[in-house]
């Protein structure tokens, strides 16, 4: 704790919290996390950047100096992909240490397959499935927990679609305080389901979709001391932002052409904007991304905002798709989403059911997996390469949010042929059918097994 002081103090991480609707500094952050004047939601600023006199420390290369040598520090903070980067995150105070799994340190993998699919010359993938607990959402819950248990609070709540309570529930009992998960009824995998229960977390079942959740939530934290962790926390985009970070210092400092991100309560794609952001703004990166979101056609309010009124006003939907981690029709963090499209010139697509599961499995066939809610970002890539905004020499990076075993039984269900039920065209069929890999049910001979490994090489 003595070396995070020490830099804290040192640099001066003075933040404040402001409204991203009227700009209006709040003094603290009230228990329903959003602007005393208008509503809107808080964003984490840093008013020191923009002085002349940044001290030595906070210039680019002795920044990126410091990050790199922590890599072989064995402290908990310097082993955390989030706090290793702590001169740009709200310090805590000084006796508080972060709660930590030791998340981020996430693979950026190359994908030549995937890249000759789509006709690309570069595509990489920033898997964050590959956190603690299987998702991105370990990266926000990192900092945002350690702030809750630093206001004193004993019990944290979410609203949740599986992987937030997952992640809350972990970083709960890792920092011995309490959690309680609002979940939609049957519309979540049992996979995420499991683990909120295991990591000792109160688990509500609520018969609503999300948004439902959130609404019953809201009343909660309003009623109760209870700490809210959802995505509308400014403290979570904090964490988030690092994903950013370790990426483009895994390029080198190489501002790739493209980030595409999946858009569900559109806090993942907001987070990633507002670091490129900031390295730009500090002269550690030279240029910015487009940044740019993909939806499911189910749930696409992202999409029809900013086709139909160009991002002045929300246009929720009653959402429905099978990528549970992105079924959200009134996303929280819309307009800070349309900030990032409009300053890095990103845009927004939406993809189909069956485009969705076919990515999710070409995917699968570089040996990386993934649940639904990732994979719509190269069936969205595509779409974009084909309408031009995406060309062909341009380097693309995806984010992966989620692990494939987060949702085993729609991969189970895909290669099975049993995910969709008679509503494919001739075309969808054929191009599903080739990713699709049954188990095959023999008798225990060598023959047999013999048999099937030749009609496989006929099939290459």
């Amino acid at each position: 704790m003595i070396e995070q002081t020490a830099v804290a103090s040192k640099l001066e991480q003075a933040y404040q919290l402001r409204c991203v609707g009227c700009g209006q500094v709040a003094a603290d952050m009230r228990q329903n996390l959003r602007c005393l004047s208008c509503g809107e939601l808080l964003e984490v600023i840093f008013p020191a950047w923009n002085s002349a006199q940044r001290p030595p420390e906070m210039q680019p290369s002795a920044l990126k100096a410091t990050w790199k040598q922590r890599r072989g520090s064995t402290l908990p903070q310097d082993e955390s992909g989030v706090w290793r980067f702590r001169e740009l995150l709200p310090a805590l105070q000084p006796g508080f240490e972060p709660i930590t799994l030791r998340e981020g340190n996430t693979p950026l993998y190359e994908m030549p397959i995937c890249a000759r699919i789509a006709g690309v010359e570069t595509l990489y993938a920033k898997h964050q499935g590959m956190n603690p607990t299987g998702s991105f959402k370990d990266t926000g819950m990192t900092t945002a927990a350690s702030f809750a248990r630093q206001e004193g609070y004993r019990w944290v709540a979410c609203a949740s679609t599986g992987n937030t309570s997952a992640s809350m529930a972990a970083y709960a009992a890792r920092g011995g305080l309490r959690s309680l998960v609002l979940i939609p009824d049957g519309k979540i995998t049992w996979s995420k389901l499991s683990q909120s229960l295991d990591y000792g977390a109160l688990t509500c079942q609520l018969k609503t979709d999300f948004d439902g959740c959130m609404k019953v939530l809201n009343d909660v934290v309003r009623r109760m001391p209870i700490y809210m962790l959802n995505s509308m926390n400014p403290y979570r985009a904090e964490g988030q932002k690092t994903a950013a970070f370790e990426l483009l210092e895994k390029l080198d400092w190489q501002v790739p052409d493209h980030i595409i991100a999946p858009g569900g309560n559109l806090a993942n794609s907001s987070a990633i904007g507002k670091a490129v952001m900031e390295l730009y703004e500090l002269g550690i990166i030279s240029s910015l991304p487009k940044i740019s979101v993909i939806q499911a056609a189910g749930a696409n309010p992202l999409v029809r905002t900013m086709r139909e009124n160009g991002g002045k006003k929300l246009v929720p939907v009653q959402a429905e798709t099978m990528a549970s981690a992105i079924r959200i029709g009134n996303p929280a963090s819309w307009r800070k989403a349309v900030r990032i499209l409009e300053r890095t010139a990103g845009t927004v697509e939406d993809v189909t059911e069956q485009e969705i599961a076919l990515a999710k499995a070409e995917i699968g066939a570089e040996g990386i997996g993934c649940e639904p809610a990732s994979a719509v970002t190269f069936a969205g890539l595509k779409k974009l390469v084909r309408s031009g905004f995406v060309r062909k020499q341009e380097s693309v990076v995806l984010v992966l949010t989620g692990h494939v075993l987060k949702d085993a039984e729609y991969t189970l269900k895909f290669h099975r042929g049993d995910l969709f039920e008679g509503d494919l065209d001739q075309k969808e069929s054929a191009a599903l059918a080739r990713q699709q890999r049954a188990p095959i049910v023999l008798e225990a001979t060598t023959d047999a097994v013999l048999k099937a490994l030749e009609q496989a090489e006929k099939k290459l």
